[in-house]
């Protein structure tokens, strides 16, 4: 039980700090723009930390199943701490972009940003890695689909028909899903594998004396994270806000900080399967927490605007949607032979860059 404490202690300082936050809020608020502002960094913080304590265990419930379930719990951890988050910041003080503009940013992290980056350390150091290219092509037709339906189409919809568009959007997001993780599981779930050639290695004295994984611990600590930080994104939304208030930081710095706060995880998990020379783990984790983002988070968001009577503004901006375009080509070349290297991994880094550098300037 101590053991299993001292490795929780992420997880317990961000119960500690979740605790602290409630009644320090009144305060926090009421003491200047500055202490407003170092709380939201210092509450992002411990978000971070909480939310790597909920992918390590997604992880190890990923390492019992296997892929192509592995991957899938990865994703949908990522994805429902990136929901609950936006969720409360939303019911805080609603802004009619940042649902967009946070999927938009997840998509561009996603695959620009963690796919470029895993794609160009792990070519540096293997040259040519290979994968499954049937994953990628599904992962790329499927993310095109779903954000040219909810995200590009809604820009030619009459305001007056936006419920009924809305409830379309539902349903499609719903029924695509459905017949993808059906795909996934079912009869088609070599398309998200690889064999790769098993190396031998001694083996260590501590792993004759490593802990097994409990099943129910890790489900029960990934559910009591995910409440810690809706806990501390409650207070964290309403300090960031304050805190950025009047600085002339662009918009998007929201959606940027919630999609990082929902990838941190993935990043290192992507990071040491390409540099362990495991590129389909890449690009499962970095095409499918995509897919996740704007799939699943879409319902959600979509339904919490057709009960509050709030619409938002889901259609992207032109300099969005061309930046989106511009990542599915460039990633549909990229990954269409079943190897990537660090030219291609490159690409995608310069997309990350120029999203970054676009975001600075406010567009």
């Amino acid at each position: 039980m101590l053991t299993s404490l001292k490795q929780e202690k992420f997880m317990l300082l961000a119960l500690i700090a979740a605790i602290a936050a409630y009644p320090l809020e009144h305060w926090m608020l009421h003491s200047g723009q500055l202490v407003a502002l170092l709380a939201g960094f210092a509450l992002i913080a411990f978000i971070v930390m909480a939310s790597m304590r909920v992918a390590h265990h997604a992880e190890q419930l990923a390492e019992k199943v296997g892929d192509p379930y592995g991957t899938m719990i990865l994703t949908l951890a990522a994805v429902l701490v990136e929901v609950v988050i936006l969720a409360i910041m939303m019911s805080n003080e609603p802004s009619p972009t940042l649902v967009r503009d946070t999927i938009y940013s997840a998509v561009m992290l996603d695959i620009n940003g963690i796919l470029g980056l895993a794609a160009l350390m792990g070519g540096i150091k293997h040259g040519e890695q290979s994968y499954n290219d049937d994953s990628a092509r599904t992962y790329s037709v499927m993310i095109l689909t779903a954000m040219g339906v909810s995200m590009v189409v809604p820009e030619f919809i009459p305001e007056a028909d936006w419920k009924i568009y809305s409830a379309f959007t539902i349903g499609a997001m719903v029924v695509l899903y459905t017949l993808f993780l059906r795909m996934q599981v079912g009869p088609h779930s070599y398309f998200f594998s690889y064999s790769y050639p098993e190396k031998r290695r001694k083996k260590q004295p501590e792993d004759e004396h490593a802990p097994s994984v409990s099943l129910t611990f890790s489900i029960a600590t990934l559910v009591f994270g995910v409440i810690v930080i809706g806990a501390l994104a409650e207070v964290m939304s309403k300090t960031l806000d304050l805190g950025l208030e009047g600085t002339g930081a662009p918009p998007v710095i929201t959606a940027i900080v919630v999609a990082a706060i929902s990838a941190a995880p993935e990043i290192l998990t992507a990071l040491r399967a390409a540099l362990a020379n495991r590129m389909q783990s890449v690009v499962n984790i970095a095409l499918g927490a995509s897919l996740s983002t704007v799939i699943l988070t879409v319902p959600v968001m979509e339904a919490m605007a057709l009960y509050t009577g709030q619409p938002f503004q889901m259609a992207m901006t032109p300099v969005q949607t061309v930046m989106v375009f511009i990542t599915l080509i460039v990633s549909a070349i990229n990954l269409n032979d079943g190897e990537t290297n660090a030219i291609e991994g490159m690409t995608h880094f310069v997309l990350f860059a120029t999203f970054i550098m676009l975001s600075l300037l406010g567009l």
